[in-house]
Formats: structure tokens, sequence, C-alpha cells
């Protein structure tokens, strides 16, 4: 047992001084043929595609790699974070792949903490974020029901499950690990549209020993490639439209986050469009640009839905149609033609009527630059752009007019208190200011945060608009720590997301995370009661009557620091820079307003096929025929 630990411990010091398995082999460090067991070979694996980071909790399904685990981090391999939630483990991961673009494993036991992780990992699905999950399984010998499986007598029964959600794999024998780590790696890495890739390990198979292992058989991390059509004619049929077209609109979604400003500037102009984004990806194209509509869709601006309603083209940029995104889709209701330029030809098949460019956004946009730089005949309609920036007037002074009426008499608490727009606004300004990254939570805080950002820049801005997950925010923040303190982050969340995965108190102060948390606290669904009221004319079990303390329980755990943020701006602004002076985890409490004053909220400017408003939608959806 010595001997297998001292070549464990070894081949650890080997991977980190070598960085990968082959040139440890051929620097003579390593032997070629070893024995290694399971456990050890997936995390040797990863470490071999650049894995270092395993976030999780440990149980009785995952004992055999938390072993190896421990070895490897005391030769400072691998960082292992031990969070209280698998969800939460989630978020981390898909938050340190989001911003910092580094590919971490989650680890989970087997049963509900893999099916914890599981709905988590709806975030990265979402967002096409490529991250391992490592999850325990049921032995293979099927000796009698294992504790926690799904109590059904079938085989493989998570396989079958975590299958529905995207690649996976069982480690059925220890020899299926190259294959295991090929598939990973061309999910996690490889995939111009990326995944999580989910990999079960049953608990007996993982001590057992591969004999002479062939090291040079572990696959190494694909690099990322740019695809781009070789199809001339879809470009020329581009070309045909764009020249045929006089009011053309923009907008992307997070399938063109890696688009510079500058070759979007160049192609708006040259095809003298308008410009809309997706919630995802606020500051691709800087918002004080004269082009910029802001946010469109159901919950969009008034500048970003007349964009896209009034547009005879619409060019679509690395989205996958949501239904949020293009109204379900009536956002283009006069568009004669769809540009549709994507990775993903199952995103690229959204639309009918539309030439459909499949490849790298940047790439193609710099082909099409290409050739409408070699025409003249680009037809404009003067009219449009002042139309559309009459709109975008029309929209700061909406605004406007809410941040000028910051405080309104809340029925509920019988005072007055902010309105969420309002103090959103104030926290934003007050984020942009010290350059802190702004993340926002599900719900009503998420749908006002985009309206409000008015960012310069990618990646100051962060929000899960793909599977809407509350408690992303607070969760994801501890990325921010295991990146090394790069960034101040700041969560947007509310009281119902907060209390979703509120152990970020415990985790924040265990792993030394300075960053703040904004709770705007409405005391209710507060997006769902205004659809309740919207459609209905009535809430519905989205109220809540339960006074919280949220500084005291913030100052329940020692480290972090809570403060009241007040009834006023002013105030709210005091809180904030003390919770920013906090050297750790700080919380600031906001009580907001809600009720049916019209300057609680932003509104909304686009349809959703949702509730009683379903008819209606779909209707108007087959009219238009897109």
């Amino acid at each position: 047992m010595n001997e297998m630990m001292e070549q464990r411990r070894k081949r650890a010091k080997e991977i980190k001084t070598h960085g990968t398995i082959r040139k440890a082999v051929e620097a003579g460090s390593l032997e070629q043929f070893q024995d290694i067991s399971l456990s050890e070979a997936v995390v040797l694996g990863l470490i071999n595609q650049g894995v270092k980071t395993f976030v999780g909790i440990f149980g009785h399904g995952m004992t055999d790699v938390g072993e190896v685990l421990r070895i490897y981090e005391e030769e400072n391999a691998v960082k292992t974070v031990n969070v209280r939630n698998e969800v939460e483990a989630s978020h981390v991961a898909a938050m340190l792949r989001w911003k910092y673009n580094e590919v971490p494993a989650v680890f989970t036991s087997i049963g509900p903490g893999a099916l914890q992780a599981a709905a988590g990992s709806l975030v990265p699905l979402a967002n096409g974020l490529g991250i391992y999950y490592l999850m325990g399984d049921e032995t293979s010998h099927s000796e009698g029901p294992n504790m926690q499986q799904i109590p059904k007598r079938e085989q493989e029964l998570f396989l079958r499950l975590l299958s529905t959600f995207g690649p996976a794999y069982s480690l059925h024998t220890p020899e299926a690990v190259f294959t295991a780590l090929k598939r990973g790696d061309a999910a996690v890495h490889g995939r111009a549209k990326r995944t999580p890739f989910y990999m079960l390990l049953p608990m007996n198979i993982q001590p057992k020993l591969m004999k002479s292992c062939n090291l040079l058989e572990f696959t190494e991390k694909s690099e990322e490639s740019k695809v781009i059509s070789t199809d001339m004619s879809v470009f020329n049929a581009a070309l045909e439209a764009i020249l045929d077209s006089s009011r053309i609109t923009v907008k992307v979604g997070g399938g063109a986050a890696d688009v510079t400003a500058e070759v979007l500037e160049e192609f708006l102009e040259l095809t003298d469009a308008v410009y809309v984004h997706g919630p995802q990806v606020p500051g691709l194209y800087p918002y004080s640009k004269k082009r910029n509509m802001s946010v469109g869709g159901s919950k969009g601006s008034i500048c970003g839905n007349y964009a896209m309603n009034e547009c005879d083209l619409m060019i679509a940029i690395g989205a996958r149609g949501v239904c949020q995104w293009d109204s379900s889709g009536t956002s283009f209701r006069k568009a004669k033609k769809i540009i549709n330029i994507n990775c993903d030809y199952d995103d690229l098949a959204q639309y009918n009527n539309s030439v459909r460019i499949q490849g790298d956004a940047e790439e193609v946009l710099l082909k099409i630059i290409e050739l409408l730089k070699k025409t003249e005949n680009k037809t404009s309609d003067p009219e449009w752009l002042k139309e559309c920036t009459d709109k975008r007037m029309e929209w700061e002074t909406y605004k406007q007019l809410r941040y000028d009426n910051p405080v309104l008499v809340d029925e509920k608490r019988g005072e007055s208190i902010l309105t969420e727009p309002a103090a959103i606004k104030k926290a934003v300004d007050f984020a942009d200011m010290h350059g802190c990254v702004k993340i926002f939570d599900a719900g009503d805080v998420q749908a006002n945060g985009f309206q409000i950002v008015t960012d310069e820049k990618p990646g100051q801005t962060i929000t899960d608009t793909g599977s809407s997950y509350m408690g992303f925010a607070v969760s994801s923040m501890l990325a921010f720590a295991l990146a090394g303190g790069k960034d101040y982050p700041v969560a947007f969340t509310g009281d119902g997301s907060f209390m979703m995965n509120p152990q970020i108190l415990i985790d924040g102060v265990q792993h030394g995370l300075r960053g703040m948390i904004v709770l705007f606290d409405n005391r209710r669904m507060g997006a769902i009661t205004s659809l309740q009221h919207s459609q209905y004319d009535v809430e519905y079990k989205t109220d809540d009557s339960v006074i919280v303390d949220y500084v005291q329980m913030a100052e329940a755990v020692k480290g972090v620091k809570g403060f009241y943020g007040g009834a006023t701006a002013e105030e709210l602004e005091k809180a904030l820079s003390q919770a920013y002076e906090h050297d750790g985890l700080s919380l600031v409490h906001v009580p907001v307003y809600y009720g049916r004053d019209e300057l609680s909220g932003l509104g909304s400017f686009g349809d959703w096929n949702v509730g009683n408003w379903c008819e209606r939608v779909q209707k108007l959806k087959h009219t238009i025929g897109f």
C-alpha cells in the first residue's frame, strides 16, 4: 500500500511539474506503463486536460476519488473546494468557466447529491459552458439496492437520466476511462457549442487497478477552433438580402460573446443597421454608441423592441431563439427575411425564410464585411436610424422618470421605501464606479437589471437568462475567490433567490471571498406577482408575510458584515460604500417597494407565450410565419 501511495504521489508531482502526462513520460520522469486505479486515472486524465479545480461534496459514493484528490492537492497538482450544496458547486463551476474560461470539475456522491448537481447543471447547459461532472453511482455487481440509488430494479438509471441532459458515460470498467475522457474532451472543450459532461463512477469500480496502464493513452485538451462555412452561396445570399433591405436590425445572443466591438461597429456602419442585444451580453457593443438600441425581447426596452418589430431584415447572431429573446417568435413581425449566424445547426434552423450561415460569429461577420466593401449599391432608409434613436431617447426619458421618483409608500410595510429600479440603478452605478463585476439573480431583480445596465465593455455583467436559476448569483460569487480575487463581485439578488442558496455566507468566509451581496427585499416573488396582475388582475400565493432581518442573518456568520440599505438613495449609497470597505463578504439589505404604481417598475414591451396571452401570441407567431 505504501509503495502504491508513493507512486501516486510521484505521478502527482510530475504532472504538476511538466503540465501533461506526455511531457513527463518523454522527459523520462514517468514510466509509460504503470498500475493505476480508476479513481486516479480520472483525476490524472482531467489534469492532463487542464482541469485543476474540483468543487463539490464528498459522500460515501466518492470516498476513493477523494483519497486521490487529497494526495494530488498535497502535491499542489489540484485545488479541491468543499462547499455545502451541490447546486452551489455547479454554480461556482459555471462562473469559473463563464468569467475566467477555466474548466473545473464538480464532484458529488451518489443519489440526491448527484441530482442536485444535475439540477444546477442547467446553467452551463443553457449557456454553452463546458464543465465536467463526476458522480458516484451504484455498484456494478447489482448485489441489491444500493443506498441512495434510484429505487427501481433496473440498470444504470442515473446514466439514463443524465443522458437526457447531455453527454454522459458510466465507467463500468476501469479501461473505459480513455473513451470517457475523449468524449468528455469533445463535449467540454471541442464543440463549437460546449456542454457539460457527466461521468458516473460506480463505487466498486473506483478503486480497481488497471495493470500496466499506458499513460500515453490519456487524451489532452483539444484546442479551440473557429469553424466557418465555405459555401459562398450562403454568403452571397446574405449580401443580397442586406443590399435589398433598408431597415436592418442586428441582434446578438450569447453565442456572439467573443465578437469585438470594432468588428460589430464596422458591420453596423456598412449595413446602416441598428444594434440590439440579448440580456446575456450587455457591453459587447458599448451602450453609448448611437446605434445601440439596448436590450430587446419580452422584457426588452422601448427602443430595442421597436428596432426588432419594425426592421425589414433581422440579422440574428449567436442565439438559440429562446422565448423571451424574440418574444416567443413574434418580434420580427415586419421582416422580409432573417440572416441567422450560428455555430450550431440546430439553432440555425430556428427560423424559416432565413439565410443560414454556420460558423464562428466574428469570422462570419468579417467575411460579410469583406463582401460589403466590394459593393456600392447598399440601399438605406435615412429615417431608420433617426426613428430608432428617437425611441432610444424615449426609453432614456422613461427610465429617468423612475430614477427621479425613487421612493414610494409601500402598503405592506406602511412606510416610504425605495423602488426596485431606483435601488438597482444606484447599486449598478456604484458597482460600475468601482469596476465591480455585476451578477444578477433570477426574477424581477434580473429583469429590471438587464434593462438598467449600460455597460461599455463585455464581462462586467453576468446574468443567467438561459435557465434563470434562482440563487445562481450569490452561489457563483465563490468562483471569484477561487480565481484569486482578481475581480470584486456584486451579486444582485432578491429575497426569494437568496434564500435558495444562503450557504454562500458560510462558504464565502471559508474560502476567503471578498464581495458584496445586495439583497432587494420586496417580500414576495415580485416577477410572478406582476405577471399575475398583468394577466389575471389578482395575486395568488406569491406573497410573503414573514419579516426577516437579513442583516442579523448575515452577521450570525462570523466574518460576514451586514448593512441596512435604508429607505433613500443617499442611505443606500452610504451602505454600499461601507459594505465595499469590508475586507470580506458583505451583505446589504434593501427593502424595496412592491405595488401597482407605474413608477415602481420598468415594464415589459414584448410578447410572451405564457398564461392567458398564449392564444394571441401563438396566433401572431403563425401569422408571421418565421
